[in-house]
């Protein structure tokens, strides 16, 4: 015995500590970030996950990677433009809607990546595409539908206005997701990050830069609050 109560029970692989009750304490498991790690440790870490009956979702997976993985884990889905692998995992089918907004078909890969974590968790999840404020009546058209959302994901780069306009046209929260999509002045999205932050539209929270990720994550939480 080690004393560790299911609050704190880890597995050691001596290059990575895998946090195994974080799916009881905190209702959502650990992810693998892939980007930076080796091939090898990335494989051994879902492995060992595997063995333990946790779901695995990665995030930042290459092609290469995945090719690799689908080999070991057969039945795994790979988003080649989310670049997300995921085995087991809830599935897109609770109660309540994710509502996934992408400003341009350039912040896709974003957008996906929220939308897939969304879904990994077990929100339901709806991707509604090319909806920016440049046709701004794109918006209107599918703007029936996004009010039926419990939370709203609004992904854009450039100056980043999408998240205020649907923020000052619908009742829930609404989370902005910078992409770093534009031309020089956007400086790999830091303007759309600032633009959201400083919105005047209030219902606003914002995640970081491309983390698609954080703001599935975030989306999922609040659509499974009762």
């Amino acid at each position: 015995m080690n004393g560790k109560g299911p609050e704190d029970r880890e597995d050691d692989l001596g290059f990575a500590v895998i946090d195994t009750s974080r799916g009881e304490r905190t209702g959502c498991p650990e992810v693998v970030y892939c980007e930076g790690k080796t091939a090898e440790h990335t494989e051994a870490i879902m492995a060992r996950m595997r063995e333990k009956g946790i779901p695995v979702l990665g995030t930042r997976v290459s092609p290469d990677l995945a090719e690799r993985l689908a080999g070991r884990f057969p039945g795994a889905e790979y988003d080649g433009l989310a670049r997300t692998f995921s085995i087991g995992g809830r599935g897109g089918s609770g109660e309540g809607l994710v509502a996934v907004a992408a400003a341009g078909t350039s912040d896709l890969p974003a957008a996906r990546e929220a939308l897939q974590t969304a879904r990994f968790y077990g929100s339901r999840a709806e991707l509604y595409c090319d909806i920016g404020v440049a046709g701004i009546h794109r918006l209107f058209r599918r703007l029936p539908e996004i009010r039926k959302a419990r939370v709203i994901i609004a992904a854009a780069g450039m100056e980043g206005a999408l998240a205020g306009v649907i923020a000052g046209l619908v009742t829930v929260p609404v989370i902005a997701l910078p992409t770093s999509v534009g031309y020089g002045a956007s400086f790999g999205g830091l303007s759309a990050l600032l633009g959201m932050l400083t919105s005047c539209a209030p219902g606003i929270s914002v995640v970081n830069i491309d983390n698609g990720f954080g703001a599935g994550y975030q989306a999922n939480l609040i659509n499974r609050l009762k």
